[in-house]
């Protein structure tokens, strides 16, 4: 190939780059000085490298070493044509497949770009999960952390991406770097393989290998956080990848610079799941009733707020729709849940102001009387489950309602509800809810059922201590519901 013309570049022995992709770098810092066809040749302590005009990334693995990574690929059965049962025939035969590689890497290993070729190919071989073509390169000097030089990931964050537990394994044991961050999304192997369902067999090999847990990116986000941002709880859902971590001992409060959290993730899928449609409402339900059992088991606080007070708890945004998320508020009470801001206590928020804040909203959202009777009767049984709790919750006399008049039938509803409350409420708490709060205190963590079932307690003081056991949901309360207020 002819070019117009040549500049030369001195360097001492020190300035060697570790790799041959430095030489591209240095390209890139002169590209702009002088025209797109020049050769550039650079001498690094007395040897030559010389160079086609400028080349980087994708156009550079295509012009100098994409043959000899074609060949290795054809050698070991990975042809963009290979079908999925053709591959497999071909890893059968891995003895054979291995000689014929051996034999291609002897003949070409004085190639100028054997080592970057070899490198590159055990990229692609460990997206493809082909652990004995993997072996081979790495005897031959193929770099653990080659980047690709379009996405920056190495074999081990490519094999996470394409589910190889075998490969993440082979690679680890060739000492790849279990922890090592890709360069543009700043995701380490852990943080990849929490990200989808599909990706726990990874999960479980790089736990069980060591990877870091706990560890972060520079923003303070964990795997655990990334298994959270990433779930929808329809088309992705994290339940198995975030029960996994958090048994491992992944920190259940790590937050980030922004102050994302577990929680506050959770908070925002639930949120959003308002204003979705039932069936999707519904799926989100599920998924965060699974989550929020595992958080409680692992110590998560679901009533404490942010530290500016700007976003609500869980237990607030749950209490603050309670018809609408009933499953989630009554799990958080069952399980011992604060009827107030756990953090900054009753001046942030009470249980009882939000029931109640939210029973009037609701009688003039859907003014039916079954839906109303249905709304009654949900508020009634979470006042008893947080007083099963504690006993001593504040009185609900203070509480201000909005207008409303003895004229309006809902509204004299809501007034004599208050006066019965505030008629349980106003005296001191008998002993018999002082021992069910004391014995379900010291039973926690939730679940008690088991827990309750195995005390030498009469089957008629059990029944007291759980009377969740004794509610029977009204039709349509075992699941979330999208909020659809009046226009």
């Amino acid at each position: 190939m002819d070019f117009n013309r040549e500049i030369c570049f001195l360097a001492p022995d020190a300035a060697i780059p570790p790799v041959t992709t430095g030489v591209c770098e240095l390209q890139e810092e002169f590209q702009s000085l002088v025209p797109s066809n020049t050769c550039f040749r650079f001498v690094f302590g007395g040897r030559v490298k010389e160079s086609m005009p400028f080349l980087h990334g994708f156009r550079r693995i295509i012009y100098e070493y994409q043959p000899l990574v074609d060949t290795v690929l054809s050698i070991v059965g990975v042809e963009g044509s290979a079908s999925p049962q053709a591959r497999i025939s071909n890893i059968e035969k891995e003895g054979a497949l291995c000689h014929s590689l051996v034999e291609f890497l002897e003949k070409e290993s004085q190639s100028m770009v054997f080592e970057e070729g070899i490198s590159y190919a055990l990229f692609k071989v460990a997206e493809h999960g082909l652990v004995f073509a993997a072996e081979v390169l790495l005897r031959y000097g193929a770099d653990l952390n080659f980047e690709d030089p379009v996405s920056y990931y190495n074999p081990l964050h490519i094999a996470v991406l394409r589910n190889r537990p075998e490969m993440v394994q082979a690679l680890v044991h060739h000492g790849a770097n279990i922890n090592k961050r890709d360069r543009i999304h700043d995701c380490s192997p852990l943080d990849l393989a929490s990200e989808e369902l599909e990706k726990l067999p990874c999960l479980r090999v790089l736990l069980h290998l060591g990877a870091d847990i706990n560890s972060s990116d520079k923003c303070g986000k964990t795997a655990l956080l990334h298994a959270f941002a990433i779930s929808d709880g329809i088309t992705i859902n994290n339940t198995a990848n975030i029960q996994l971590l958090l048994e491992k001992g992944a920190d259940v409060q790590a937050a980030t610079e922004d102050g994302e959290t577990a929680l506050s993730s959770l908070v925002f899928l639930v949120k959003e799941a308002l204003e979705g449609n039932a069936e999707d409402v519904r799926a989100v339900g599920r998924f965060c009733l699974a989550v929020t059992r595992v958080l409680l088991v692992h110590g998560a606080d679901p009533g404490c707020c942010d530290g500016d007070g700007d976003e609500p708890s869980l237990t607030q945004t749950c209490l603050e729709h309670f018809d609408l998320l009933f499953p989630l508020a009554a799990l958080l009470l069952q399980s011992g849940a604060a009827f107030r801001c756990s953090c900054r206590g009753a001046p942030c928020w009470t249980g009882q102001g939000l029931i109640f804040g939210r029973l009037a909203a609701a009688l003039r959202e859907n003014p039916d009387p079954e839906a109303a009777g249905e709304a009654f009767a949900g508020a009634e049984f979470l006042l008893e489950l947080a007083q099963a709790t504690s006993p001593t919750l504040p009185l609900t006399s203070g509480l201000d309602l909005p207008a409303v008049t003895e004229q309006d039938r809902h509204g004299r509803a809501l007034l004599d509800f208050r006066r019965r409350v505030w008629d349980r409420e106003s005296g001191p708490p008998p002993l018999h809810s002082l021992c069910r709060a004391f014995i379900r205190q010291s039973l926690q963590p939730w679940p008690l059922d088991s827990k309750v079932k195995a005390l030498p307690l009469p089957d008629r003081m059990k029944e007291y201590l759980l009377p969740e056991l004794a509610y029977k949901p009204k039709p349509g309360q075992e699941s979330f519901k999208p909020h659809r207020p009046l226009r």
